[in-house]
């Protein structure tokens, strides 16, 4: 029987709770990147909307622009950003019905800084309230060595679990750029960089178990942002591969389920939905999809400033005279880019078969 949590953000033991929830109903949870609590309210509309729980993450580039564009470029800055947008979520989630959980995505070596202190924010909201701010947070080191990967990812995990936050950690090299992270390289299915060995996952699941709860995206193929079709070839099947080594050599007297280990699923957006359904057959039960609601937002947008173009070029209509306020408020087109943010993902929770699934109960 699913066990049922509290609507709002759940972290620690309902984290937990919703990630087998997942993998055992056979369904994954669209990780959608927010900038704004405008985006962040409609991505939890759309999560209300489908009747599915979500993940709502941001970038170190989204908390700086969550705290004021105009700010310095710092880690402080950048820290007190992604703080406010957690606490931003922990106010509003709960009105929405559904079970919210917060990430923060892609941190290279280079942000581990901004990383860190966001742990500190953590420990103090936890000392205060029992809680953490964040569900999981993810330590992309997939550009360094295996071995240096594998050892900095457990170290964290050590920072995390007592505070209740799970840890993400990739290997491999997803293709392209994540707001910073990561280079544009060759997509082609000759390149060793974008598929993940199942003996690495194998190493990684077992140095970081003993430790706490913990996810890995593995490379398959996937690249960031949307590509044209025939470039870019998906193989899940390095998935499964990894799940039945990591089966084969834990042993009998750990009894693991058919898919131990969690996988997330990076560069999703533009992916068919044929793999999808294979991804999450492999135990994947998280998807990042950033670059297709952006452009569905960015769509709407600009539909309704071309089809008000008056407005947005003079106060008073030259052939009216009457006040344009009501038309450029920007109620109106921010409105409108929410709303394209919502029907994307109605899309994405029906790939990802987590509609109308939600565990969150009053």
């Amino acid at each position: 029987m699913v066990k049922k949590l509290r609507p709002g953000v759940v972290t620690g033991p309902e984290y937990i709770a919703l990630v087998d929830a997942c993998k055992r109903d056979g369904y994954a949870l669209p990780a959608v990147n927010v900038v704004d609590s405008t985006t962040a309210s409609a991505v939890l509309e759309a999560a209300r909307e489908a009747r599915s729980d979500v993940i709502v993450q941001i970038s170190h580039g989204g908390g700086h622009f969550f705290g004021g564009g105009g700010l310095e470029t710092s880690v402080e800055n950048k820290v007190r950003g992604a703080k406010s947008f957690a606490l931003y979520m922990r106010a509003i989630a709960k009105s929405y019905g559904v079970c919210v959980a917060l990430n923060t995505d892609h941190a290279d070596r280079s942000l581990v800084p901004w990383l860190k202190a966001l742990v500190d924010e953590s420990r103090s909201h936890h000392r205060a309230t029992g809680k953490p701010l964040f569900s999981s947070h993810m330590l992309d080191l997939s550009a360094e060595e295996l071995s240096y990967n594998i050892a900095e990812s457990r170290l964290m995990l050590q920072r995390l679990s007592p505070l209740d936050i799970s840890l993400e950690m990739e290997l491999g090299c997803t293709g392209g750029e994540e707001d910073g992270v990561g280079v544009d390289m060759d997509v082609s299915m000759d390149n060793a960089h974008l598929y993940t060995q199942p003996i690495d996952v194998l190493q990684a699941y077992q140095q970081l178990t003993p430790f706490g709860h913990f996810s890995i995206a593995a490379s398959f193929g996937n690249v960031h942002g949307v590509y044209k079709p025939g470039n870019v070839v998906l193989r899940p099947d390095i998935l499964k591969h990894a799940q039945e080594l990591v089966i084969k050599n834990s042993g009998k007297s750990r009894a693991p389920s058919k898919n131990p280990v969690n996988f997330v699923f990076h560069g999703g957006s533009g992916s068919t939905k044929k793999d999808i359904v294979k991804a999450v057959s492999y135990g994947v039960f998280k998807m990042n999809i950033d670059t297709d609601t952006q452009f569905a937002n960015a769509r709407r947008v600009g539909a309704y400033v071309f089809a008000n173009s008056v407005a947005f070029r003079h106060q008073l209509c030259p052939q009216t005279g009457k006040p344009q306020k009501k038309i450029y408020d920007p109620r109106k087109w921010l409105r409108a880019g929410q709303q394209g943010i919502v029907d994307r993902l109605q899309q994405a929770f029906k790939d990802l078969g987590s509609y109308g699934k939600s565990i969150a109960s009053e």
